[in-house]
């Protein structure tokens, strides 16, 4: 009987480890080319109506899964002080590598020797596309790059912009790209759904070619506001939620704003602390502090 527990237990951890991450979080049928509805298996995999899974998508995204601590920061730091921060508990570093709504848009240090550079000392990236921000976002330093009246087409026209630009600093398909969409008062119903219809165009498009798209925001605004979609039953969802409430201990599966069921396994980032100041290897920088269990960046 122990041995017989043991087997299950051991198919249950590998069936986890090979969930395809490239689909909408389970609970959620997700759109396919042939236009047949998904269908949810074992540990929130998602395959055509007959139940296959997509080809190659697990194997590609075990390859892919990191669990451990991150941190970001507005400016991507130059190769010598990463190198120098690998004395730190750090594993993966987030960087904000495109998109009209950063605040920090000259990034001489990113490019494609910069990501080799990453890959060679072991680091894991997080890769961050910054791009229109809701009409009602809170903060006033984002209200010039509001999404606009054609929500559904800016969407996918930043989605293929978010796809050509992690192509061009050597981020390979099957890798995710990170939505941040900053606070917003998703209350309002003309505002979220406009709003969700951007994401939802943005992510459709970032699937189609090949990309994993993740999801950035408050716990109490955008994140809070994708749960409840994905309640209603709503497609084309982020595969991967990162979501910021700071001022607490790291808790990947403890957010109060999120089903515990949903968006697992490997799927979920908690942005915990930000605008603190760390110091490794002689250098200091200011960070924002994340603990992750999700996919990472598979760069060239």
């Amino acid at each position: 009987m122990r041995l017989r527990k043991l087997i299950i237990g051991l198919a249950l951890v590998l069936t986890a480890l090979t969930a395809d991450l490239s689909a909408s979080p389970p609970g959620v049928a997700a759109d396919h080319p042939t236009g047949t509805a998904g269908t949810v298996g074992p540990a929130g995999t998602v395959g055509t109506a007959s139940g296959a899974a997509r080809p190659g998508a697990q194997a590609a995204a075990k390859r892919s899964i990191f669990r451990g601590r991150a941190f970001d920061t507005c400016i991507t730091p130059s190769t010598d002080t990463m190198r120098r921060w690998k004395r730190s508990s750090y594993g993966a570093v987030a960087t904000y590598y495109a998109g009209r709504g950063r605040a920090c848009k000259n990034q001489s240090q990113l490019n494609h020797g910069w990501m080799r550079a990453m890959k060679r000392m072991g680091w894991r990236v997080l890769p961050v596309y910054v791009g229109s921000q809701s009409p009602c976002v809170v903060a006033k330093n984002k209200k010039h790059v509001s999404i606009g009246r054609n929500p559904a087409g800016r969407g996918r026209n930043e989605g293929r912009d978010a796809v050509r630009a992690a192509k061009a600093v050597g981020i390979q398909r099957q890798s995710p790209l990170y939505l941040d969409m900053e606070a917003y008062t998703y209350r309002k119903k003309s505002c979220a759904n406009t709003t969700l219809s951007f994401i939802r165009s943005w992510d459709r498009e970032v699937r189609r070619h090949g990309y994993v798209p993740g999801f950035y925001s408050s716990a109490n605004a955008g994140v809070r506001h994708m749960e409840l979609a994905r309640r209603a039953g709503v497609r084309d969802l982020p595969s991967v939620m990162w979501f910021a409430r700071w001022h607490t201990k790291p808790s990947l599966y403890g957010e109060p704003m999120l089903s515990s069921q949903a968006w697992r396994p490997a799927r979920r980032i908690h942005q915990y602390a930000g605008n603190v100041k760390e110091r490794h290897g002689g250098r200091t920088l200011t960070i924002d502090r994340n603990y992750v269990h999700a996919p990472v960046a598979r760069i060239s």
